[in-house]
């Protein structure tokens, strides 16, 4: 589908949390969904339709749309519409999907990161093509790496999942009293082996999120800043296990989320009695753990089969866009 028209954005999934860093930390995997994307055909003229393909996750069923209604389009219009770009009739997907839906990996955060990225991207050629002008760079205002990355966590909700997937590597994110989103990007330590243990059901984020309090115990919050800030610590510079195993453990929402996932919760326990440092992704139900090789051995007699071991690196990019013609 792709020509010198067309863009190309590949986005990690992520996992947040980490345990007590509760919307706030993230991590950014090695486990990529990849979008193609055209608003023009080989001759630049308006693609007149919207019209999308999915491979892998969610290419069997009716759970995606394939039109207007899927969020990468929806992103990208609203895109176009912040940059004052005059909105192209067609838009051409190919979505080629690895991140799993529903698990707690980032796979909405990605979608919003990819389309932003590609309207981005294809912004000069529409504007060319509208105004008829010669320097398509000149034509188009541009909008830099803190309006992206502004503008996924209004639409996502919270910055935490699409901090690491614009930026990889392990992010720090924040909302100050005015409602502006800010990270920092640090870089784990090369020993940092995270494994996520994917099961095969699914658990929406609104319905995890709906079942915190709206009051923590003062002492319960002064564990978790302790707990995130070790965290950081030994993510960065010591990854050892004892360091990892104290500086997971989490009081503000993991235990009132179990009852959404009892599975998920029980594995988390059994795991972290083991030795291992072991948390819920993101909003669940997936579990990340952290290993080293004194404790490898301990997973999967641990995990059973109903759920998919996947040795992952962290992903030190984030999401990027290619032209198919630098490929």
């Amino acid at each position: 589908m792709t020509d010198s028209h067309g863009v190309v954005v590949r986005v990690p999934a992520t996992s947040a949390n980490l345990g007590p860093g509760f919307d706030s930390l993230g991590l950014a995997l090695d486990l990529y969904d990849e979008v193609e994307a055209a608003v023009l055909d080989a001759d630049g003229a308006f693609l007149e339709d919207v019209r999308v393909e999915i491979e892998g996750e969610g290419a069997d069923g009716d759970e995606l749309h394939r039109g207007e209604g899927h969020l990468i389009v929806k992103t990208m219009r609203t895109t176009f519409d912040r940059m004052g770009v005059a909105q192209p009739p067609g838009i051409r997907l190919r979505c080629h999907n690895r991140i799993p839906h529903a698990r707690g990996l980032g796979s909405s955060s990605a979608a919003i990161c990819a389309g932003i990225l590609a309207a981005r991207a294809l912004a000069p050629a529409v504007v060319a093509r509208t105004a008829g002008v010669r320097s398509e760079a000149e034509a188009v205002r541009p909008m830099p790496e803190g309006e992206v990355f502004a503008l996924a966590t209004e639409l996502e909700g919270h910055p935490d999942n699409v901090a690491p997937c614009l930026a990889g590597g392990l992010t720090i994110a924040w909302t100050d009293q005015s409602g502006t989103a800010s990270m920092v990007k640090l870089s784990p330590h090369e020993d940092v082996r995270p494994i996520a243990l994917i099961p095969g059901f699914r658990l929406s984020t609104e319905a995890a999120r709906g079942l915190l309090p709206k009051d923590v115990p003062h002492s319960d919050a002064a564990a978790n800043a302790a707990r995130a800030a070790l965290l950081v610590a030994a993510l960065t510079q010591r990854p050892e296990l004892g360091l990892l195993l104290a500086g997971t453990e989490d009081r503000l929402h993991q235990d009132h989320r179990a009852p959404a996932m009892p599975g998920t919760a029980e594995l988390v326990r059994s795991l972290r009695a083991a030795g291992v440092p072991a948390v819920v992704s993101g909003a669940g139900p997936t579990v990340l753990v952290f290993v080293t090789r004194d404790v490898e051995d301990l997973i999967a007699p641990k995990v059973g089969n109903d759920w998919h071991i996947q040795p992952m690196n962290v992903d030190p990019r984030g999401a990027y866009v290619r032209f198919p013609e630098t490929r």
